[in-house]
């Protein structure tokens, strides 16, 4: 039976120190730059391969976005491929944790430094018990991935030999569950639209690493009788990825239904499964069962929405989290009604958590923002297209409208368009918060309390 450690001092609050974060982030640059030398090797890709492009497929692996401005199926070899996944699989769990859980399994005593960069890479809510909640997290995955592995392996074994259908099983099931949306399918999950298997599967693995590992593994004690009540956190989560889900599959429908391009000619049932597809990879995943170029311009619009949110924290997803906007909706909610003390499932919220959600909010969206203003201004392309290109990889999902071929919207960008989806991608995986901090540092605290003033709203 799996138990979450649960102490006095396990919900206290570590501040987030500057010098943690940038060994976060340096650890992710690390990757990075070791997976764009080792895709450069003449053995691990096929025709010509620059190093901008390299630099790109290795960001979008190891942020586990999805974005590809090479064809993952022709243009690597089966070396690179397994680059590509190696990078997946340390990134979705992130650098620093794969190295600190190595560390463990050799028998090393970390100090408290360590568990401070441990905490912050796992999101985990306090330092009491981190050690054995990280080998709960390995377990789980490995059980997560393996059982996805072996349900697209049987899928696959229908329409290839089975040791093929193995190395793709298990290349989706990882890619899935880290939310990362690549494929070794050229048209990517297009040729499975209609197949119940692969849209279960593939979906269900994302929605399990997107929902964040505390939350899996309080569900799961939850079930099996350990707790006697979901924390607020895990019903929040829950709660927001749901609605979030069902609210975009009613987008998708309502909006595609009778467009001939996209939705019109399928029949109800491969419609419902498109739809859900499409809403699950619109939050958190870069896989797509159908040309997102033929959707209109109201859907697209809708999707840079959800891209923008994401996941959940402590997860394998990207963007502002469902909790930030939850945090931030409940906070209108009881503003609006004069209320002055929000709350939900019978506990309050403080105002620093609303803040910080309206915080994260602003800061993201203002990155989004001047990011798809400097693509509008130096590659000439339709502004919309490259608002959703420019969410998707904040949000880490990796969903595109493309080139017009098999690659993302990216492959049309100058070097320095591709510099600047880079820069967002990995902002997206670290955080706001956390790329602020390692750009301009963290404000140092005052002493000094200043009167109140008012200013009229």
């Amino acid at each position: 039976m799996i138990l979450l450690s649960r102490s006095k001092n396990s919900s206290k609050e570590v501040p987030l120190q500057t010098h943690d974060v940038k060994v976060i982030f340096m650890s992710f640059v690390i990757l990075i730059s070791v997976g764009a030398l080792l895709l450069m090797l003449p053995f691990a890709h096929k025709g010509e391969l620059s190093l901008i492009d390299a630099i790109f497929t290795s960001t979008s692996a190891a942020c586990v976005t999805g974005l590809i401005v090479k064809d993952t199926a022709v243009d690597f070899t089966p070396f690179g491929h397994v680059i590509v996944l190696t990078l997946i699989q340390i990134g979705g769990l992130g650098y620093m944790t794969a190295v600190t859980f190595l560390a463990i399994m050799r028998g090393k005593k970390l100090g408290y430094r360590d568990r401070l960069v441990l905490k912050e890479s796992l999101s985990h809510s306090g330092m009491s018990g981190i050690f054995r909640f990280l080998k709960i997290v390995f377990a789980s995955i490995i059980l997560i991935e393996v059982v996805g592995t072996v349900i697209l392996t049987l899928r696959f074994w229908v329409d290839m030999p089975f040791l093929k259908a193995l190395w793709y099983g298990f290349f989706h099931a990882i890619s899935a569950f880290n939310n990362a949306g690549f494929s070794l399918f050229s048209d990517n999950l297009m040729g499975y639209r209609g197949d119940l298997t692969i849209n279960l599967t593939i979906p269900l693995l994302i929605i399990l690493g997107g929902l964040g590992y505390m939350v899996l593994l309080e569900v799961y004690n939850y079930r099996q009788k350990a707790l006697t009540r979901l924390s607020m956190h895990s019903k929040l989560v829950l709660w927001t990825s749901g609605i979030l889900i069902l609210a975009g599959m009613a987008i998708v429908l309502s909006l595609e239904w009778n467009n001939p391009k996209s939705l019109g000619g399928m029949d109800t049932w491969e419609k419902i499964l498109v739809a859900w597809f499409t809403s699950v990879n619109y939050r958190t995943a870069g896989f797509n069962t159908i040309d997102l170029s033929t959707l209109s311009d109201s859907n697209l619009f809708f999707g840079t929405i959800f891209m923008m949110v994401g996941g959940s924290p402590g997860g394998t997803a990207g963007g502002i989290k469902t909790t930030a906007l939850a945090l931030s909706i409940i906070g209108v909610w009881f503003t609006l009604r004069g209320n002055g003390n929000p709350h939900i499932f019978r506990r309050a919220i403080s105002s620093y958590q609303i803040n910080k959600a309206y915080a994260i909010i602003f800061v993201a969206s203002f990155y989004v923002i001047v990011s798809t203003v400097i693509l509008s201004e130096n590659e000439g392309l339709p502004f919309l297209r490259l608002l959703f290109e420019t969410c998707s990889a904040f949000g880490t999902v990796g969903v595109s409208t493309g080139n017009g071929g098999v690659l993302s919207y990216s492959a049309l960008f100058s070097n320095a368009g591709k510099i600047n989806i880079i820069i967002l991608m990995l902002m997206g995986r670290i955080g706001v918060f956390a790329f602020t901090i390692v750009i301009v540092g963290k404000a140092l605290q005052s002493r000094i309390k200043y009167a109140e003033g008012k200013v009229i709203i």
